[in-house]
């Protein structure tokens, strides 16, 4: 168990001199509780900190870092609050660190290829700015519109272009980071080469904050792709549509962009939520949703009359295609909007990712049906289908009062975690662990687990970066 100090008056006073007065929230209940908790559930995963500070430069965080460094006061980082695995709560009071005002766009290198950030830009913001060069950043999780880059790097986040593109370190070239000590240190930067020793970069992405805070972020850009073309592919079961998923990737003859699985509960959800229809929605079981790019309307045109032929005969019941901006965001939309689609349901439903193989789908996805069966409880699915990364959502029976549910359905979900790792997955694939998941990782990575600690004591002696969070010193 971690040892802190409490933060005094003084402490919060040295805050204030840092940053400025309207920069350090404290002694303000109402004001605090926004900086509790993240999308991984404020009904039952939340702890108020006892001051937030809002730094808006790495001077600033570095003083900090230091000054918290010296009064033994835990620091939980913050980005959006887009996570689901408690990864931005602040178990252990403290001071959060808020990245909202560290929210510019510095350069735009188009000679080398390359987008500096602070880490406070929100990811949707960035790919707007870069496209209006033609320009493109590639790692694009599912919560763009919302998410902090900083949060992306923290937790190497996903998305549903992993399969062409890869997850967010793929498309990070270096960082400027605090470390707890209070040094600010640059690892990589605007070369897309570096065999100097270890690789920083890629040991920080997904770190969580626990060994670092970032300051700025180098990005990499590529030259905006062409036109797209998503298609909406109903089934009549499951298994067909998970058996379908190496089809869309193999035998269309060009690697997808995205193959998205969502099943029938979430979609008749979505629908509800979003005020759409989806074709085949009363019959179809699970749905793929293919999206291919291609330089021309002609070359889309080839290649998704070729992907179509391929899944209608291996079973699909119809293939729709979108391809225009219209029918496609109203496919999309479902998708995207899927766990919003759900909560409007149901307040208490948690969730968050596991990843697979791709050929282990089939399995994961008959062992979350017979667990629902189990159970008594239905836990809609949706996920990146392609690089095998899905997230059930087990929804409260109505029967069931919330405290017990808590418990219950993490049982539910520690049990899906522990399968994905037995069949050669992970217990998770791009929303981190946070403390949610501490005890599944543990179990199924105790070396690895054993060498995060050495690392961990090696950067913050201390343990005053993001506490309790991966595991527990």
């Amino acid at each position: 168990m971690n040892e802190f100090e409490k933060v005094g008056v003084s402490f919060v006073k040295d805050l204030r001199r840092i940053v400025g007065e309207r920069a350090v929230i404290y002694e303000d209940r109402e004001a605090l509780e926004a900086y509790s908790s993240d999308e991984s559930g404020g009904v039952y995963y939340s702890h108020l900190p006892e001051v937030v500070v809002k730094p808006e430069n790495a001077k600033q965080i570095s003083e900090i870092v230091k000054l918290a460094g010296d009064a033994r006061v835990p620091i939980t980082p913050r980005g959006a609050g887009s996570g689901l695995a408690g990864g931005a709560v602040p178990i252990y009071g403290g001071v959060v660190i808020s990245f909202e005002r560290m929210n510019k766009i510095l350069e735009i290198d188009e000679e080398n290829l390359v987008a500096v950030s602070e880490p406070g830009v929100v990811t949707n913001d960035l790919c707007k700015k870069v496209a209006e060069r033609n320009l493109y950043y590639a790692g694009y999780p599912m919560s763009v519109e919302t998410s902090f880059i900083g949060g992306n790097v923290a937790t190497n986040a996903g998305g549903s272009k992993v399969i062409k593109y890869g997850n967010t370190v793929h498309h990070i070239l270096g960082v400027e980071a605090v470390l707890p000590s209070g040094e600010t240190v640059r690892f990589g930067g605007k070369r897309r080469k570096d065999s100097s020793g270890y690789d920083f970069v890629r040991l920080l992405a997904g770190s969580e904050g626990t060994l670092a805070l970032f300051t700025k972020i180098f990005v990499n850009l590529i030259p905006l792709p062409g036109k797209t073309v998503d298609l909406l592919v109903p089934f009549k079961s499951t298994e067909d549509a998970v058996r379908n998923v190496a089809v869309a990737i193999k035998e269309g003859g060009v690697l997808p962009t995205a193959v998205e699985f969502i099943d029938k509960l979430s979609v008749k959800l979505g629908e509800k939520y979003n005020n759409v229809v989806l074709p085949f929605s009363d019959t179809a079981e699970a749905y793929l949703i293919v999206q291919f790019e291609g330089k021309s309307r002609e070359e889309l045109e080839k290649i998704y009359v070729n992907a179509g032929k391929a899944l209608i005969s291996h079973g699909a019941m119809n293939v729709f295609v979108a391809d225009n901006r219209t029918n496609s965001d109203k496919i999309w939309k479902v998708r995207r909007n899927w766990l919003e689609g759900i909560k409007a349901f149901d307040p208490y439903v948690p969730t968050g990712d596991v990843v697979v193989p791709t050929s282990e789908i089939p399995k994961i996805i008959d062992f979350i049906k017979i667990l629902s069966k189990e159970s008594g409880v239905k836990i809609p699915v949706a996920g990146h289908a392609a690089d095998g990364n899905l997230h059930p959502a087990p929804m409260k029976p109505e029967d069931m009062n919330p405290a017990a549910w808590k418990d219950y359905s993490e049982e539910i979900l520690d049990k899906i975690a522990l399968k994905a790792a037995e069949l050669g997955g992970a217990v998770s694939g791009e929303h981190g662990i946070g403390f949610i998941k501490k005890r599944v990782l543990a179990e199924t990575k105790p070396a690895q687990v054993s060498i995060m600690r050495s690392l961990k004591r090696v950067f913050d002696p201390n343990g005053i970066l993001n506490p309790g969070k991966l595991f527990d010193l």
